[in-house]
Order: structure tokens, then C-alpha cells, then sequence
């Protein structure tokens, strides 16, 4: 199997999974957190549109079947920011784009059996809306994108 191949067998079965989570109770917000395509793009893209590598993906891909466990333990949140994002298209006339405060969450947990890493789920809500998921990554550098025995996509 090629890279390409690779890559895309892996992408699919990680939407697979994403699609079937849609929401799950947090304690911490005491409700839901949605799983929407606006989580499952960020995997896939960086904030100024560009793909990111595609080993980081897979990484991020690899990682995301503990978040779903991470949010629903999570009682505490280790990290908050917020910032002002974009919504919407740029306006036609003037060029100008619309803008809404977003908030960040930032939950840990350590994870894994034969080496435990400690893993990073970052939770996203603009304006009034809903909190969604927003990524997953390790809360460290990694030489490779194993991260353990066995690859976390192959069970």
C-alpha cells in the first residue's frame, strides 16, 4: 500500500468514527459537546485554509478515538483563551469579514498502556453557539506517528 493509499484508508475510517460520535455529555459544562464537520475540517486544515501535512494528520487521526473518552471524564479544564475569529464570507463591496468572540478549552489526560503520552482536546465555541470539538494532539513531541505496539487505527 503506497502513502497515498495510506493516507486515505485512514482518513476515511477516522470520519467514519468522527460521524458516528455526533455528541457526548461533558461533566465539566454539565452538556454536550457536538461533533461537527467544522472539527473533523480543523483536523484536516490549518486556520489560514492549507492542508496540513499528511502525517500530521494521521497523527490527529490516530488520536482522535480517545478524545470522545477524554471529554466525557473531563471535570476539570486545564486551559481557556478566547480571541476574536472570522465568520462568514468577506463582504463583496467593502472586503471586510464579520467577527465574533470564540472561545478555546483545553482538557488533558494521559493515555495508553505500554507508553502513556499525555493527549490535548481542545473544545471551540463562537459567539452564543454550541461548544463543539475542535482537536486533538499530543501534548508533546513525538519521533513517530506510533504511539504504540499496536497502531491505534488498526483496532
Amino acid at each position: 500500500m503506497d502513502e497515498q493509499e495510506y493516507y486515505k484508508k485512514h482518513k476515511n475510517k477516522a470520519e467514519n468514527v468522527f460521524k458516528k460520535i455526533d455528541t457526548i455529555r461533558c461533566p465539566y459544562f454539565e452538556g454536550s459537546v457536538t461533533f461537527n464537520s467544522d472539527g473533523f475540517h480543523h483536523l484536516r486544515f490549518l486556520p489560514n485554509g492549507r492542508e496540513r501535512k499528511h502525517k500530521a494528520q494521521l497523527l490527529k487521526f490516530k488520536l482522535l478515538p480517545f478524545a470522545k473518552h477524554i471529554i466525557a471524564k473531563s471535570g476539570t479544564i486545564q486551559e481557556y483563551r478566547t480571541q476574536l475569529v472570522a465568520v462568514g464570507r468577506k463582504g463583496k463591496r467593502d472586503g471586510l469579514q464579520k467577527t465574533k468572540q470564540a472561545e478555546y478549552w483545553g482538557l488533558y489526560a494521559i493515555v495508553g498502556e505500554d507508553k502513556r503520552i499525555r493527549i490535548r482536546v481542545i473544545l471551540r465555541r463562537v459567539g452564543d453557539g454550541k461548544i463543539i470539538f475542535w482537536s486533538v494532539m499530543p501534548d508533546m513531541n513525538l519521533k513517530s506517528g506510533k504511539l504504540y505496539k499496536n497502531d491505534i487505527l488498526e483496532s
